[in-house]
């Protein structure tokens, strides 16, 4: 993408005049307050398009499978921030999301963008062998001691249940199937070339059914930020009425083990 070569401010999402807000070509008063959802209205926003049914039921549920998570680090993060600020919410929502990475929340895009990997592998190199594909790829992964984003979850050791709720979800829809069983052939072959069984989670079965809807990759890792802003706000209105935040950071103190070096003559506590 360039940067710095448009000089004309431009947008396609809303506009407006004293009578009516329009978005996306909408009339937000008389089109669509109070009559979508707004999981159907985020879809709207993101690609101009109203979603149809199977969409709107596959996107309703992966906000619904990945919006809660108990006591997380980003939760964590967020509910000290407002002990610490309690007048910004707004500043405590942020702290937990800035560590939306590779191994929290970004996981989704990650193995978004593995799934369509394995299927270009396939088109490009094996004749369209899907498990071919796939076998080369994790292969790769493997070789580079890379991890298998979406694969492995530390207490779901059978697969994560969120995801046969997914997929489930999407196939009573009747969405396509197409990256759902990506997902499910690198499952398959992933044991013969890691050495143990990595079962999917709801990080690969939510970009799975996403993509096999249409969903735009780039804003695969939005529906995760998405889902968890609202489950931020839960725990933030939660930690005004029963706060924990100090408690937390009194627990990580508590449980500091000092490994580094002190000067003559002073003990450690």
């Amino acid at each position: 993408m360039k940067i710095g070569k448009v000089t004309h401010v431009r947008s396609a999402i809303c506009t407006s005049n004293e009578h009516a807000i329009i978005v996306r070509g909408h009339n937000l008063s008389n089109e669509l307050i109070g009559q979508v959802n707004f999981a159907d209205h985020f879809h709207l926003l993101l690609t101009g398009r109203m979603p149809d049914a199977a969409t709107s039921a596959v996107l309703n549920a992966t906000l619904v499978a990945i919006a809660e998570h108990g006591l997380v680090p980003s939760v964590q993060a967020a509910r000290m921030t407002l002990a610490a600020a309690p007048e910004a919410m707004q500043g405590a929502v942020a702290a937990g999301l800035l560590g939306a990475g590779s191994v929290v929340l970004g996981s989704s895009e990650t193995a978004g963008r593995l799934f369509l990997r394995v299927e270009e592998e396939a088109k490009k190199n094996h004749g369209g062998d899907l498990q071919a594909a796939a076998q080369a790829v994790v292969t790769e992964l493997r070789a580079k001691r890379l991890p298998i984003p979406g694969y492995g979850h530390p207490e779901h050791k059978e697969r994560d249940p969120r995801v046969d709720a997914l997929f489930g979800v999407s196939l009573k829809a009747g969405a396509s199937q197409t990256y759902v069983n990506i997902a499910k052939i690198i499952e398959g072959v992933i044991p013969a070339i890691v050495g143990r069984e990595l079962k999917l989670n709801v990080s690969a079965a939510i970009p799975a059914v996403l993509l096999d809807v249409g969903f735009p990759v780039h804003a695969l890792k939005g529906v995760p930020i998405l889902a968890r802003t609202a489950s931020l706000i839960a725990h933030l209105n939660e930690e005004i009425a029963d706060p924990i935040g100090f408690a937390l950071s009194y627990q990580a103190t508590t449980e500091q083990e000092y490994t580094g070096t002190v000067p003559a003559g002073f003990k450690v506590e």
